[in-house]
C-alpha cells in the first residue's frame, strides 16, 4: 500500500514538473535574444520534448500502478525503466541546464533524483 502511495506521489510530481517545463517555453526562447529561427525552433523543440517526456513517464507510472496487481513483474520493469530514464535526464540536466543561472534548471536534477529513488524502491 505504501509503495503505491509513493508511486502515485512521485509520478504525479514528475507529471507536474513536465507541465511546468512546457509552460515557460516561449519565455525561455525569448530569453536567448536575437538568434536565428532555426535556433529558436531547436530550443523550442528541446523544451517541449523534455516536458512531454516527463509527462509521459509520470502518466505511464500512474497507469501501470493503477492497472496492475502488485507485485507484477511487468510493472516492476516499467518502474525501473522509468527510473533509469529519469536518472539519465537528471545527469543531462546536471551537465547542461543546472550550470545556467536559471533557478528551475538548477533544481531540476534534484527533483528527478527524488523520483528515481521512489520508482527504484519497488
Amino acid at each position: 500500500m505504501i509503495n503505491s502511495i509513493l508511486l502515485y506521489i512521485g509520478s504525479s510530481l514528475i507529471t507536474v514538473w513536465g507541465i511546468a517545463n512546457l509552460i515557460p517555453t516561449r519565455a525561455i526562447v525569448r530569453g536567448f535574444g536575437a538568434i536565428s529561427e532555426d535556433n529558436k525552433k531547436i530550443i523550442t523543440m528541446e523544451s517541449i520534448a523534455e516536458g512531454i517526456t516527463l509527462c509521459f513517464i509520470g502518466v505511464l507510472v500512474i497507469l501501470v500502478t493503477s492497472l496492475s496487481v502488485f507485485p507484477d513483474k511487468i510493472a516492476i520493469i516499467v518502474y525501473l525503466a522509468c527510473a533509469i530514464m529519469l536518472f539519465v535526464m537528471a545527469i543531462l540536466n546536471t551537465l547542461t541546464g543546472a550550470r545556467t543561472s536559471i533557478l528551475p534548471y538548477k533544481i531540476c536534477p534534484f527533483g528527478k533524483q527524488w523520483d528515481v529513488l521512489v520508482l527504484s524502491n519497488d
